[in-house]
């Protein structure tokens, strides 16, 4: 399986441009002969709170563009984008949409980022379940949630063989960042694609500006960063064999030896 990482300055504010910048990834990742195009955090809007609750009606619209994409691109398209919730609020939600613009797996932030007033302005999730692609069976997880190792033990006890984490992660946090991709991937025996913005938003005086660092990467399942962007906007190409996670398990029975008679995942 080849996916491709599209690590991009998400432009505040301006979803035409942030899917003009998605369209152009996704050909190019097709381009290319990825099977999988993975998009950062919020990527079709970035998070000025004010405005997104103003495009909230509009929000569904560009995540149909998204599968329209994905459908005219041949290419499988996933990423966290905005989401009107059932009571009008709004979600961090990451959604992935296969080839022909189906989507097969949907998933709401369950950590959210208080350090930057995320739970004033979203409604968090409350469920996280693996889902089966194609390719195999995944699980997806946001930005924050690299802190919260439950939700990867979790996911990975559902059969997921791979997680995705689109993200903006900003300075002064990077080696939280590389240590944490590496954790989850060896916890679990398990692949890590993170897909983190890079670029500047400004957040305003109470919280100021965010200097988001890229550093996109594929962690495997013995936890060898295999790729591993700088800061500036790329595209990555990786190809990544599933059939990893169980040679690693079959050479360290980590994830065979855990005391499921003590905890529940």
């Amino acid at each position: 399986m080849q996916i491709s990482l599209g690590q991009f300055e998400v432009a505040r504010a301006d979803a035409a441009k942030n899917l003009d910048q998605i369209a152009e990834l996704a050909g190019e990742a097709k381009a290319a002969g990825s099977d999988l195009l993975c998009l950062p955090e919020m990527c079709t809007t970035g998070f000025d709170w004010a405005w997104n609750r103003a495009e909230l009606s509009r929000a569904a619209d560009h995540v149909a563009t998204v599968a329209s994409l994905a459908q005219s691109c041949g290419i499988a398209i996933c990423g966290s984008f905005l989401e009107a919730t059932e009571s009008g609020g709004a979600a961090n939600t990451f959604h992935y949409f296969d080839a022909r613009g189906t989507l097969l797996g949907q998933y709401r932030k369950l950590h959210l980022f208080t350090l930057f007033h995320e739970d004033r302005h979203v409604e968090a999730g409350d469920t996280c379940e693996p889902f089966t692609t194609e390719h195999g069976t995944f699980g997806a997880t946001i930005c924050y949630d690299l802190r919260f190792p439950e939700l990867y033990r979790r996911l990975t006890a559902g059969g997921a063989a791979l997680h995705f984490l689109p993200a903006a992660f900003p300075h002064p946090r990077l080696e939280h960042w590389r240590t944490l991709l590496r954790a989850r991937a060896i916890e679990n025996q398990t692949y890590l694609v993170a897909t983190n913005q890079c670029g500047t938003e400004g957040h305003g005086k109470d919280i100021g500006d965010s200097c988001y660092f890229g550093h996109s990467m594929v962690v495997d399942p013995w936890g060898d960063i295999i790729a591993e962007a700088d800061e500036k906007p790329c595209l990555q190409h990786i190809e990544i064999d599933l059939g990893e996670v169980a040679k690693v398990r079959n050479q360290l029975s980590a994830w065979a030896d855990r005391r499921t008679d003590l905890f529940s995942f």
